[in-house]
């Protein structure tokens, strides 16, 4: 399990502010993975670095904790950190840097610079 980093005393280290939030759509842009698109199961703020569907798979051999019991091969996503992953649309198939806008409302939401296509 990841567990944040702590300082001396035992409190937890400053949140990175990231330009992702869970359930965007990414493309890893750099790292063994380059290329792969996948969505954002979950973000670690105070590592910052992300967790994303297919991208970073690792396996784990567990073994047996009871008598009788088997042992197995777990296969999960490790975290990737958030300045190797930009945003991507799966409408033109590409990736794009983020900028904020206001909409109608008044309402600050992100924009693909590429597209002008809304996230939010």
């Amino acid at each position: 399990m990841i567990t944040p980093k702590t300082n001396k005393a035992n409190k937890p280290t400053k949140r990175h502010k990231m330009h992702v939030k869970k359930g965007d759509t990414v493309q890893v842009i750099s790292g063994r993975d380059k290329g792969k698109v996948g969505e954002i199961l979950r973000t670690l703020p105070t590592l910052s670095k992300v967790v994303i569907k297919g991208v970073n798979v690792k396996t784990k051999h567990v073994k047996p904790q009871q008598e009788g019991e088997s042992g197995q091969i777990i296969t999960f996503e490790g975290p990737v950190h958030s300045s190797n992953v930009m945003l991507y649309s799966n409408k033109q198939k590409v990736a794009s840097r983020i900028s904020y806008t206001f909409n109608e409302d008044g309402r600050k939401v992100r924009m693909l610079k590429k597209t002008g296509e809304i996230i939010d």
